[in-house]
């Protein structure tokens, strides 16, 4: 017979962060290089740089956070995730853009170790904070939430169960 663990709720909030930090790293490797890539060698403005690699980076987040980081949690349907998430990300990209036009545009600091500090360091990780927090509030749901119980389209309500192992928080 197998013994069932049951994980504490900061066991499962720690694991929940360091897969959400590995998937976040990988993405932020991503969002670094395209944004510079953008902007130093294909000359695109700063804002526009950092938008382009944010929508680059957020599509390989929503799939590495969905099938690995937040998989334990209900699934509610592609459709209803995908839209929370980009709502979700592009706030995130506006607040990194905010840090960053302060920069530019009312600090005046235009070289790209202000772009990097501003946009990829300081926007970026205000915005992976409010990222977490807002993704396993409004995107991947505990299973007891009213909201992870989704209808299937024939008339009968269904969700993906979370593994007993996963812990409650």
């Amino acid at each position: 017979m197998r013994h069932r663990q049951t994980r504490s709720p900061m066991q499962v909030l720690i694991h929940e962060m360091g897969k959400f930090g590995l998937v976040g790293g990988v993405c932020y490797a991503i969002d670094f290089l395209v944004s510079n890539l953008c902007h130093t060698l294909l000359g695109m403005g700063p804002l526009s740089a950092k938008t382009v690699s944010t929508v680059i980076a957020a599509t390989f987040s929503y799939i590495g956070n969905r099938q690995w980081s937040f998989n334990h949690r209900a699934r509610t349907g592609l459709r209803r995730e995908y839209t929370l998430f980009v709502i979700l990300n592009t706030v995130g990209l506006l607040i990194a853009l905010g840090c960053l036009g302060f920069a530019r545009y009312v600090l005046d600091l235009r070289g790209v170790l202000a772009f990097n500090l501003f946009g990829n360091v300081i926007g970026t990780g205000l915005g992976t904070v409010f990222r977490f927090w807002a993704y396993k509030k409004w995107v991947f749901l505990h299973p007891d939430d009213p909201k992870a119980v989704v209808n299937n389209g024939a008339g009968q309500e269904n969700s993906r169960p979370v593994p007993e192992h996963a812990g409650r928080i």
